[in-house]
């Protein structure tokens, strides 16, 4: 007994050294030598030491050696510690090396992005021969390059950004290999001959690769799978799904939870719930519309109304931790191509139970507030509601109805016309409360795709916000408002939708460029959106109102989730979240756990809040950018047979290489290159947004009119090239 007493206490002495060990000891069975207590020793040892001397320093017993070896991979996976030529190992942080995730550009050159922050370093051709746009790398500063930037050198490659892409096999002199779609990786992967999956020269293939680039060697890849021909219908959505790696089928852990979900809502689900039935609500959507998440009513409450939004109550079938919630948190939000979506949730949630649609028994969660005659929410309450929607407006539809009341829309839905008229009478209350508060309104055109019966562009026409599209945008201000303060209020984490003014740098610019026009922005150093809203306004009516409103829009910053609230800039709340769309985004879902949690007495705690809203945020930049890649070839599909064309635009953005040019009428855009502007040099001022010729002194800035011959269009790349007509 004494003999076992002193074996089991010799390591735990050992171990006490560590500051971290209780945490430790607390995640692991047999806890070896924290990150922390890791990095002391080798600080103080001060030399690169071999791995057999620092187990020795810290005592780690032969048993524990494997999980010991783990621990150093993984700090070397993270740039902590690195192996020099003699294997010894180093503290990175006293080697003067940085970490940072490539940038990969389709020139050959590349920047890498350091984790801490500070100025990219500029990775030449032959630095990014051994690494590829995404690798997260080790790299220490060589000196500067030719434009005064800091320039990199490549240590080593801590982590490799790919192991799957998707391309276009080549064959040349009977060498297959295949180029990226995304152009920011510039290898060419070589195929060997029994590793091409059946696969044929021009097709659009899936590959894994099976060696990483290095110096001396171009990387190796094998074709997974077959996506078909380039100019196939749907191909342009297959090759975005796959280049940015979007989630896109459903895992069978997901279909098995979802076939023990009912079809429709049962008698046991409806206990505890508010009975709104008898309410006519009703769902206001686009005409292609399938996910209905939220209904609206709205009736006079003495001077002021009531406003009841009720929201698709998806947290009640998907449970924090199973495979729906692991799944749909990994797709973060759903994805909207033209013609097809992406969605967050199975078709059987997001088009059917969890969808808001008519005359069925749906399960909600219910914002139920009173809005004075001033416009202001005097007071909310959130509960669980069962309910169902009395109808399936459009905002066509709606917009007919207010127009004419005596129309044949009005007489078809005249049982709902006076609830409809009660919603427009409350967006105008609502709006003025708006404009009081120093919201931003941008004004902005959205476009649609008309597509032929052969899944091709017929034509671009722009899309018209009418006030029913308002009503409903200012109904789910006022609801997500409600849902941030009741959070907020009961000291409960949520992830807020923040937006941050413009930065510093950005701020000292817009100013400089707007005093070029007579103009000021007040505020000082801290602007307020009503500084902006109030410059907006005066200068609405001028002829380069698009130029200056664009140069205003981008001195902003990108809204992002967060769980640290900073308040929302444009819409000019102090707090603001997102809570209308569950079916469509994870966000609302968190919150309306959250909500229920409150309701509860309890605290939801899904994890990291941090980690989670940059995930969020991710997923929502990827769903952008996957979009804009597809929407760039179908114009680019669109315009390929109108090469010789002139048409008429405005300069819509100023680069130092060229003028990109947004057609009329089309809106369709393409670049006019810096070399077909004119026979001069022009020079790029970024803070007047213009190309200058240092001869003729022509300008070329943002909103110019200019008149254009299309000469190029490239599926390859998506690129439409102009010259100046």
């Amino acid at each position: 007994m004494n003999q076992r007493k002193k074996r089991t206490s010799i390591p735990l002495r050992r171990r006490s050294r560590d500051p971290h060990y209780e945490r430790e000891a607390g995640r692991y069975e047999r806890p070896v030598a924290s990150r922390e207590y890791i990095l002391e020793t080798l600080t103080k040892q001060g030399v690169p030491m071999p791995e057999h001397v620092l187990e020795r320093l810290l005592r780690v017993t032969p048993q524990d050696r494997v999980a010991f070896a783990r621990r150093l991979a993984a700090m070397e996976r993270d740039g902590e510690i690195m192996r020099n030529r003699r294997n010894a190992i180093c503290v990175v942080a006293k080697l003067d090396l940085v970490r940072g995730r490539v940038q990969g550009h389709a020139d050959g050159f590349g920047f890498l992005v350091r984790d801490e922050g500070g100025p990219d370093l500029f990775l030449g051709p032959k630095e990014m021969r051994g690494v590829m746009h995404g690798d997260r790398v080790m790299a220490r500063i060589s000196g500067m390059d030719r434009r005064g930037r800091p320039e990199g050198q490549i240590v080593e490659v801590l982590e490799r950004g790919h192991q799957r892409l998707v391309g276009r096999l080549r064959s040349e002199h009977g060498v297959l290999f295949v180029t990226a779609e995304d152009k920011r990786i510039s290898h060419e992967f070589l195929v060997p001959p029994d590793a091409a999956g059946g696969a044929k020269s021009g097709q659009v293939v899936t590959v894994e690769i099976v060696a990483q680039p290095s110096r001396h060697a171009q990387p190796v890849a094998r074709v997974t799978e077959v996506l078909g021909n380039y100019a196939d219908p749907g191909m342009e959505i297959e090759i975005a799904l796959r280049k940015h790696v979007l989630p896109h089928a459903f895992p069978p852990a997901v279909e098995q939870l979802c076939a023990k979900i009912p079809d429709e809502v049962i008698v046991e689900d409806r206990e505890g719930r508010t009975d709104l039935a008898r309410l006519p609500l009703v769902t206001i959507d686009g005409e292609t519309a399938k996910d209905f998440d939220d209904a609206v009513y709205c009736e006079p409450d003495g001077r002021g109304y009531r406003l009841i939004v009720a929201i698709a109550d998806v947290s009640h079938y998907v449970k924090h931790g199973d495979a729906l919630d692991r799944e749909a948190a990994g797709r973060g939000n759903s994805v909207y191509f033209p013609r097809r979506v992406i969605p967050m949730l199975p078709e059987k949630l997001s088009n059917g139970l969890c969808s808001l649609n008519p005359r069925v028994p749906r399960l909600a969660v219910a914002c139920d507030m009173r809005v004075g005659a001033d416009g202001d929410i005097t007071s909310y309450k959130f509960y669980p509601a069962v309910f169902r929607s009395h109808a399936r407006l459009t905002y066509t539809e709606v917009a007919a109805m207010l127009d004419d009341e005596g129309g044949e829309v009005a007489r078809r839905h005249r049982a709902l016309l006076p609830h409809v008229q009660n919603l427009h009478r409350l967006y105008r209350v609502l709006v003025k409360a708006r404009e009081r508060r120093g919201a931003i309104d941008f004004e902005t055109i959205e476009t649609e795709m008309i597509f032929d019966a052969h899944g091709k562009i017929e034509r671009i026409v722009p899309v018209k916000r009418n006030d029913a599209h308002r009503v409903i945008e200012e109904c789910m201000l006022a609801a997500n408002v409600c849902a941030s303060d009741f959070l907020h209020s009961h000291d409960h984490p949520m992830l807020y939708r923040i937006h941050e003014g413009p930065t510093p740098e950005k701020l000292a610019a817009l100013r400089e460029f707007l005093k070029g026009f007579g103009l000021h922005l007040t505020g000082g150093d801290k602007p307020h959106a009503t500084d902006y809203a109030r410059l907006l306004a005066r200068v609405k009516d001028r002829p380069d109102a698009q130029l200056l409103q664009t140069v205003m829009l981008r001195s902003l910053q990108q809204a992002v989730y967060s769980p640290d609230n900073v308040g929302h800039f444009g819409l000019a709340y102090e707090s603001y979240t997102h809570f209308t769309s569950p079916i469509r985004r994870y966000p609302d879902l968190l919150v309306h756990r959250a909500i229920k949690a409150v309701l509860r007495s309890r605290r939801y705690d899904p994890g990291n809040w941090h980690a989670l809203g940059a995930h969020c945020s991710m997923t929502e930049r990827r769903a952008d950018e996957a979009t804009r890649d597809v929407v760039s070839w179908l114009k680019c599909y669109y315009m390929k047979d109108r090469v010789g064309e002139v048409f008429a635009g405005s300069v819509s953005g100023v680069t130092a290489f060229g003028a990109f040019v947004a057609l009329d009428g089309v809106y369709v855009e393409g670049l006019v290159h810096v070399s077909d502007l004119g026979s001069d040099y022009f020079h790029y001022d970024a803070g007047k947004h213009h190309l200058m010729g240092e001869r003729t002194r022509k300008r070329y800035r943002l909103g110019d009119r200019v008149r254009v011959k299309v000469v190029r269009v490239d599926l390859d790349t998506s690129r439409i090239d102009f010259t100046l007509a």
